[in-house]
């Protein structure tokens, strides 16, 4: 029987911990969390075997760790960093450490400066939800979502095979790269579009009219393509803090990329405006279609509705009386990159296709995107 520990419960750690605990019911989940409910709602619902309180672990008492084959590092960055220099001391030589940040430079210099190289394997579940903490996370989360996996030159392989066979357990998709592979890619497939939003969304409050005419309208493409401007600003300042170099080099290339098609409006020049659309469309429709990577595939729909009291109504109360659960349903009122007035999304790919069936067959209008 193996036993995994974990340094905070979220969202995160408390979905493969969730994952664990389907795939392997006798394994011992020994959890340290700064929040007590989130450990006892874990022990409640039999995820969580051995809880550590805040005052034990202030106190140095880790020995609840000291026979774990697998350490999660969950806390931010920094957090762990701390913590893992606390705890080296207490952990059994057989213990992978692991961590599920999405940076990883500044782990794995911790790791050589404490001499724990033998026993690191850095990990980054590519998955996430709007909603947080413990009481949101589920086992299916990493299903199908990318776990990047960044071992340590002196990691033996059967360890590292043994991890990624766990996390291929989840249902995840397991990728091995070196860390600063991983973090140069992360920057440009994550933060720097998340910085792009954030601008891209302060620029439109910056050039809004008093009316505030261009939030009202704004809808369709461009609240896709800024949703991710709603994340954390704690948790982005995290980031934009400790993968700067990577952010800045790509940043740059951006604007350069910027100017160029600046350059092109100038000169109206249009087969090039056009082949920046073609390259980019050509390129995009090339992607693997799956739940994978940080911006999620929304499993959504749009369904024509009449205009009368209760038509909203109706529809979700069609749904929840054949246990779909909504994830978030609302009129739309800029409709100009998808059919339907009424937007409903769901939280997996199931019930969006059992909605659509149950929907068309009492003759309502589908649009699926």
């Amino acid at each position: 029987m193996a036993t995994y520990g974990f340094i905070s419960l979220g969202l995160i750690g408390g979905s493969i911990a969730r994952a664990i605990k389907k795939n392997e019911p006798d394994a011992n989940i020994v959890a340290y969390n700064r929040s007590p409910e989130s450990l006892e709602e874990a022990i409640s619902d039999k995820v969580v075997d051995v809880a550590v309180y805040q005052t034990a672990f202030d106190n140095g008492d880790y020995s609840a760790f000291s026979d774990c084959d697998y350490l999660f590092l969950c806390a931010p960055v920094q957090k762990n960093e701390e913590f893992l220099e606390k705890m080296k001391d207490s952990l059994p030589e057989k213990c992978i450490i692991t961590d599920v940040g999405s940076v990883k430079t500044g782990i794995h210099k911790c790791v050589e400066r404490l001499g724990l190289t033998s026993r690191f394997i850095g990990g980054h579940p590519m998955a996430g939800s709007e909603r947080v903490g413990y009481t949101n996370s589920k086992a299916t989360l990493l299903q199908n979502a990318y776990y990047i996996l960044t071992p340590t030159e002196d990691v033996p392989q059967e360890k590292v095979a043994a991890y990624k066979a766990l996390v291929e357990s989840f249902g995840s998709i397991a990728l091995v790269l070196t860390y600063d592979k991983h973090d140069y890619i992360v920057a440009a497939i994550s933060h720097l579009p998340h910085v792009i939003a954030v601008a891209l969304v302060n620029l439109v409050k910056q050039s809004d009219y008093e009316e505030g005419l261009m939030k009202m309208v704004a809808a369709g493409g461009f609240k896709d393509i800024t949703r991710i401007a709603s994340s954390s600003p704690t948790m982005w300042e995290q980031i934009c803090m400790t993968n700067t170099d990577n952010i800045r080099t790509l940043l740059r290339d951006y604007i350069n990329y910027l100017e160029d098609v600046d350059t092109s409006l100038e000169k109206e020049a249009g087969k090039d405006i056009y082949n920046i659309f073609d390259t980019a469309r050509e390129y995009r429709d090339s992607f693997i279609v799956a739940g994978s990577g940080p911006i999620k595939v929304s499993y959504l729909l749009t369904i024509d509705i009449n205009d009368e009291p209760g038509a909203l109504a109706a529809v979700a109360t069609i749904l929840a009386l054949n246990g779909i659960n909504i994830k978030n349903i609302g009129i739309l009122h800029n409709r100009e990159y998808q059919g339907g007035d009424l937007k409903i999304e769901f939280w997996e790919k199931d019930d969006l296709e059992k909605a659509v069936t149950i929907l068309q067959a009492k003759n309502y209008t589908i649009h699926v995107k």
